[in-house]
């Protein structure tokens, strides 16, 4: 039987943060047995049972794809990058711009295996991105400090 690539990346991603002891086999456990009854991507299903931290989640998503960590509680980002991004983009694929140079654009994401988003990004801004991780919680808390709480 042929393995559905997300169980793959799950399965790998569980394995690092086991090795990062970020939680223990049983724990992995009971979160893949909470993945297959009920769907969903298994770094949440941890942070919901209590196991792990969006943080701990984040930073082995950067060890496993090489993406660099930007927790953005303390980053203060310009207007001018705000507006490079429309709101309704933003808010659907969970993302801010954080930083430009010339026409490399430095994005805040929470999935940034999401490549859709990424070229939706580069089209918008006519700029290359570059990707940094952070977490759901962060951007999504960026988005409403910068776009306002109830648009979108």
């Amino acid at each position: 039987m042929v393995t559905p690539p997300r169980r793959v990346i799950a399965k790998q991603l569980g394995e690092l943060l086991m090795e990062r002891k970020v939680i223990t086999s049983d724990q992995l456990h009971e979160g893949l047995k909470v993945q297959q009854s009920k769907g969903g991507l298994l770094g949440q299903i941890l942070v919901s049972l209590g196991y792990a931290t969006e943080e701990a989640i984040a930073q082995a998503l950067t060890a496993q794809y090489g993406f660099p960590y930007l927790p953005l509680k303390h980053y203060t980002i310009e207007g001018e990058l705000i507006r490079l991004i429309p709101e309704n983009v933003a808010r659907q694929y969970c993302l801010v711009a954080v930083d430009r140079i010339g026409d490399t654009l430095t994005v805040a994401m929470a999935d940034p295996l999401n490549s859709n988003a990424v070229e939706d990004i580069e089209m918008l801004t006519h700029c290359s991105v570059q990707i940094f991780v952070s977490t759901m919680s962060d951007v999504a808390e960026t988005i409403r400090q910068h776009y306002g709480e109830n648009h979108g």
